[in-house]
């Protein structure tokens, strides 16, 4: 399954309702699982993001359906990027001239 990475801001509401951040992560956790996402990792950090996600999805547009669905809740904004092991990565630098 492909990785992806979840760079995650808290929304003014989000930030509000801090003391629940970890009480909402393990409500993700199983919103993602349900719809097929294996949660990797949960991380809080300190800097430019407020937490990062490192997840599987079957497909580009589970994994789509997953943030919007996140974001729909009103507690956080995403970026979202595509993460290569390096085996994938290989492959794919075997298709350069």
């Amino acid at each position: 399954m492909p990785t992806y990475v979840g760079l995650v801001h808290l929304t003014d509401q989000g930030i509000r309702n801090v003391k629940e951040t970890t009480k909402r992560a393990k409500s993700f956790r199983e919103m993602a699982e349900l719809a097929g996402v294996k949660v990797r990792e949960i991380l809080w950090t300190m800097g430019r993001y407020d937490l990062v996600l490192v997840v599987d999805a079957p497909d580009d547009e589970t994994m789509c359906r997953v943030t919007l669905r996140l974001g729909m809740l009103g507690n956080a904004k995403t970026e979202t990027l595509k993460a290569f092991s390096a085996q994938e990565m290989d492959k794919i630098l075997k298709g350069l001239p």
